[in-house]
């Protein structure tokens, strides 16, 4: 089990008292930007789930493949990332940039730290499109799709949407997958969703008890979810394959790192891409012909190998 020390000195920002989630995601990730409640919390936590910091570290290493996805092989070249979290190269837009200079990155967070670091942090590569910065909360989807960083954006392109492990801080009661969709149906027919998601299915009972049984809300809103539940988040779209799938099963040929990724139960979260439908093609002149349906296919089938709801 790794060995969590909440003493350790503090960064230079001076927060309210309480974990925050991105400050915690970063401890986790070996940052510095980072406080005792922070890493209090992450301490008691990897009590309950000692692999802890292998999932989050599964979680930030499925984003490079995601942006690899988008913009090598989709072809996306204006990408949206929700829930930036305190940076920690390589970014989005660095990724994106190594295939396609020109894509467009806006980031998005609800945290003012946040969007500080993001401000000093992401900055763009001479020769490269700039990136935006917007500070908005993910349960304001209309905040975010008439912000003039959006607005900025080309609406006759598709957009490739970054929710990865943000999701899983929104309960069911703020509906998640309305929020999903909302977002979607505000960008360009065709555009993509990368969601990365917590789970507790893979885990094993004594674990998710511990987990379970942990004070609520003393580390901030969070909710993991089962496989048919992630599924919702994109039902009715088109899935990339492999589908919605354990995140160290998403597009694996697309690790560029040393390292082997992580067993499922180590990892605990799922992956999946999914693509809203083209504009439907206007019919041919003088043809009686119907424009072609583009039908998202939904989650359907047995769930992955190794995976218990």
């Amino acid at each position: 089990m790794t060995s969590f020390r909440p003493d350790q000195p503090a960064g230079p920002y001076v927060l309210p008292d309480g974990p925050r989630t991105a400050s915690r995601y970063d401890f986790l990730l070996g940052g510095k930007d980072n406080f005792h409640d922070d890493r209090a919390s992450a301490a008691a936590l990897a009590e309950a789930f000692p692999d802890i910091r292998v999932a989050v570290q599964e979680l930030r290493r499925c984003m490079p493949r995601c942006v690899r996805y988008l913009v090598a092989e989709a072809g996306i070249r204006q990408l949206v990332d929700i829930g930036v979290g305190i940076p920690k190269a390589p970014n989005v837009h660095d990724i994106a940039h190594q295939y396609a200079p020109g894509t467009r990155v806006v980031y998005v967070d609800h945290d003012p730290n946040v969007m500080v670091h993001a401000r000093a942090l992401l900055t763009a590569g001479e020769g490269c499109a700039p990136v935006d910065y917007l500070e908005a909360d993910l349960r304001d989807p209309e905040g975010i799709l008439t912000s003039s960083a959006l607005r900025g954006l080309d609406h006759d392109r598709p957009v490739g949407l970054l929710m990865l492990a943000v999701l899983h801080f929104i309960p069911d009661d703020e509906r998640p997958a309305e929020l999903v969709r909302a977002l979607l149906d505000g960008l360009p027919p065709g555009s993509y969703v990368a969601i990365s998601h917590t789970t507790f299915d893979p885990l094993p009972a004594e674990v998710r008890a511990k987990l379970d049984a942990l004070p609520p809300g003393q580390h901030g809103t969070f909710q993991a979810r089962t496989f048919n539940q992630v599924a919702g988040l994109v039902d009715g779209l088109t899935l990339v394959p492999p589908g919605l799938v354990p995140i160290s099963h998403w597009r694996p040929d697309l690790n560029t790192d040393s390292e082997p990724l992580a067993d499922p139960a180590e990892a605990a979260g799922y992956a999946v891409i999914a693509r809203t439908p083209s504009a439907p093609r206007a019919p041919a002149h003088n043809r009686n012909t119907r424009p072609a349906q583009h039908a998202g296919q939904p989650v359907t089938g047995p769930q992955p190998q190794g995976v218990r709801p």
